[in-house]
């Protein structure tokens, strides 16, 4: 029997083009209808958008390269639910931009890290991991505890997140530096309840520790958390 697609197969320009037009075809199909749904992936009940403290941690997380080694999603089987908790659902990542799964793990998952330790844990972790683990491979930052934390440009981040889809109000930016410290000075206040000296409320480390104090804690899955 004859085969009449030898012949298309034979027809180099004519196959190009119907092979172009097929894969646009497809892509519009794909495409188009997203422009008419406001989200694809709603957040789950009790999601927030990070606050401006939080925000600047997660951009000290991304420059400090923390993703290279720590991935932030927890995948759907049991050895990895028992060891970091609930597995990550897409909805718990509605307003991080960009996301942070990462792809390596020479360091442990850290999107259930929020409540697991306390403030003065990741104080003295990031500035020495092995006074922590011993036989951690982590570097040492602490930079972090000596650099005074930059905002001048929280407002516009939050400005650009906005347009992004993220629901911060007017109110809210132009609060920012006045949340920032309050948090800020929160958790300076618990440093230094847990015996941490020379506690400065406006170091890097402090934005950091907010950041990673807030992983994968808004559904609140620990034992008695609120």
């Amino acid at each position: 029997m004859k085969k009449d697609h030898r012949w298309l197969e034979g027809q180099g320009v004519l196959m190009s083009i119907l092979v172009t037009l097929l894969v646009l075809v497809g892509g519009i199909v794909e495409i188009v209808p997203l422009y008419y749904v406001r989200s694809s992936v709603p957040p789950i009940e009790g999601v927030k958008p990070y606050t401006p403290l939080e925000l600047e941690g997660r951009d000290l997380y991304v420059r400090e390269g923390c993703y290279n080694c720590h991935s932030q999603m927890v995948r759907p089987f049991r050895d990895e639910t028992e060891r970091y908790g609930p597995y990550s659902k897409a909805g718990e990542f509605v307003y991080d931009h960009p996301f942070q799964f990462g792809s390596k793990r020479t360091g442990p998952d850290l999107h259930r890290e929020g409540g697991k330790y306390p403030d003065s844990w990741h104080y003295y972790h990031m500035r020495n991991p092995r006074e922590i683990v011993p036989g951690s491979v982590m570097p040492k930052y602490s930079w972090l505890h000596e650099t005074k934390l930059d905002t001048s440009l929280t407002k516009k981040k939050m400005e650009v997140l906005r347009k992004l889809g993220v629901p911060y109000s007017d109110a809210d930016i132009e609060g920012a530096k006045a949340a920032m410290e309050t948090q800020a000075q929160g958790i300076a206040g618990r440093l230094v309840e847990q015996k941490v000296e020379n506690v400065q409320s406006d170091r890097e480390i402090v934005a950091l520790i907010a950041y990673l104090q807030r992983l994968g804690g808004d559904i609140h899955w620990r034992e008695g958390a609120q």
